[in-house]
């Protein structure tokens, strides 16, 4: 197991490191993360919905992703609500206190979680799970299936990953062990420090310190890195791809509105991979004003989506893009707010509510979730995507059909996930939106987005291989935790 003392503390991308190191020397592995709480999402080949970062990590161990690899997805709706999707599949919205609390569901779930990690464990030669926020949440231990409970269950050695770019690293692994009950301390053999600058023999005196207080090993410290583009949770940011200069004459302007509960933003890291085209998040309408394409992209909130671009004075610009004739991108709820009208009985329960009106599409919101892996063929192109929706839409016209929805004068709309991860169809796509912005810029034609995803997942292994004791990580995985590691008071309330 990877736990970190943190949210974001880089678990998910030392998670994938550490498979693919593996994968490289002839192992059969897998990731696992027994609950995950985020918006992006991905849909495996058999229609199950599972977190992205755990995809990430199936292409990083070089097998297909499963539900089995992340049993329980919640996906929150608000500030105290989120979908419960259990084995890939939507079973319900459910409260924070309804979920976690005393007779809540998660603490009916620890079997699920435990068949899934031992179906897998009887399929590979190792399984590297990923824990979830920090495993000291004694708030939450008594229910916990994901952190150091499930280790405990299952008797896993653990890793605990702590974030020195954040400062306060050394009172997070003290502090973390020490939180932890004395059966599940017994199980966390060490730490890796994440994401350090500078010259590490300054750091040294702290480890052999914090070796000495708490009888555990530091396996590594990984340098910052910069440029690292592997899918996180929720992190706002389009990665980097160090794309270089257009290959045409002009550079080509994308504003990406970040919306409330904004989902699958990964859409536009293909953009950002293009030389030349430069993605960046804005709220300011004088940004999306001024870029040559104006992306809204998926959001577990249609309605209330809707409602914060009208106060904020972005629906305006965005139709003034439209009737100025400037290209704008809808992605799954993007597309949806781009419609005429909207019916949703099912997400915000706001009934009939009037979209921007720029496509005539008319959606429906319906009980039952479409989760797909459509592939066609779109401007001459072979392009695929996945599709994770309530809403349906109902496309009444258009100057073109456009994937699974429709183009309307500049304005182009579709349900459909990660269609610009093909390279042929997204250089066709640019193309057209070049002409439309009446900018002089031509996609290079050797971009290929799959191999750039691949490079980084090696990227992240050779740091593996380069920063951590990788002898001492596999005798972790053949033997278990070190016998005798010892108790740090107080131990776990």
């Amino acid at each position: 197991m990877v736990a970190g003392t943190a949210s974001d503390a880089g678990k998910s991308v030392l998670t994938a490191g550490i498979c693919r190191v593996l994968v490289r020397r002839g192992v059969r592995v897998a990731p696992f993360k027994g609950q995950n709480m985020s918006l992006n999402s991905f849909v495996t080949r058999d229609g199950a919905e599972i977190g992205r970062a755990q995809a990430m990590q199936a292409q990083a161990a070089r097998v297909e992703p499963s539900a089995l690899m992340n049993p329980v997805l919640l996906k929150p709706g608000g500030d105290r609500s989120s979908q419960v999707v259990l084995l890939g599949k939507p079973v319900g919205e459910m409260s924070a206190r309804g979920y976690h609390g005393d007779g809540g569901l998660q603490g009916d779930l620890v079997d699920v979680v435990a068949d899934c990690l031992a179906t897998l464990g009887g399929a590979y030669d190792a399984v590297v799970c990923e824990g979830a926020g920090s495993p000291a949440e004694i708030n939450l231990r008594r229910t916990d299936i994901v952190n150091l409970g499930l280790a405990r269950r299952a008797n896993l050695p653990a890793l605990l990953v702590g974030d020195i770019d954040r400062g306060g690293v050394f009172a997070a692994f003290y502090g973390t062990t020490a939180l932890l009950p004395p059966e599940q301390q017994a199980l966390l053999a060490g730490y890796v420090v994440n994401k350090f600058r500078g010259d590490v023999t300054l750091l040294e005196p702290g480890l052999d310190m914090l070796h000495g207080l708490t009888g555990r090993r530091t396996f590594g410290v990984v340098p910052y890195a910069r440029g690292l583009t592997i899918d996180e949770e929720d992190g706002l940011h389009v990665r980097s791809y160090a794309a270089g200069p257009p290959y045409g004459r002009d550079t080509l302007r994308v504003a990406a509105i970040p919306l409330p509960l904004m989902s699958n933003f990964t859409d536009l890291d293909a953009l950002a991979a293009e030389p030349g085209v430069e993605v960046r998040f804005t709220d300011r309408p004088e940004d999306v004003a001024a870029a040559d394409l104006a992306v809204l992209p998926g959001t577990r909130g249609t309605v209330r989506a809707l409602e914060w671009l009208r106060a904020s004075g972005l629906a305006a610009a965005v139709e003034r893009r439209a009737a100025e004739g400037r290209p704008v991108l809808g992605i799954c709820g993007g597309f949806q707010i781009l419609a005429e009208r909207i019916e949703d009985d099912i997400e915000s329960r706001a009934g009939t509510v009037r979209g921007l009106g720029l496509l005539p599409v008319r959606v429906r919101f319906a009980a039952r979730k479409t989760l797909a892996r459509p592939q066609g063929e779109e401007y001459g192109e072979p392009v695929a995507g996945y599709e994770i929706h309530h809403g349906v839409a109902e496309v009444l016209g258009g100057d073109e059909q456009f994937l699974d929805g429709c183009r309307n004068g500049p304005v182009w709309g579709t349900h459909w996930h990660g269609s610009l991860e093909s390279d042929g169809f997204r250089r066709a796509f640019l193309r057209r939106v070049a002409a439309v912005a009446g900018r002089d810029f031509t996609p290079a034609p050797g971009t290929a987005f799959g191999a750039l995803r691949e490079d980084q997942l090696d990227r992240v292994a050779d740091l593996v291989e380069e920063h951590l004791d990788t002898a001492a990580l596999l005798r972790l995985i053949e033997d278990g935790a070190p016998a005798g590691l010892p108790f740090v008071p107080p131990g776990a309330p």
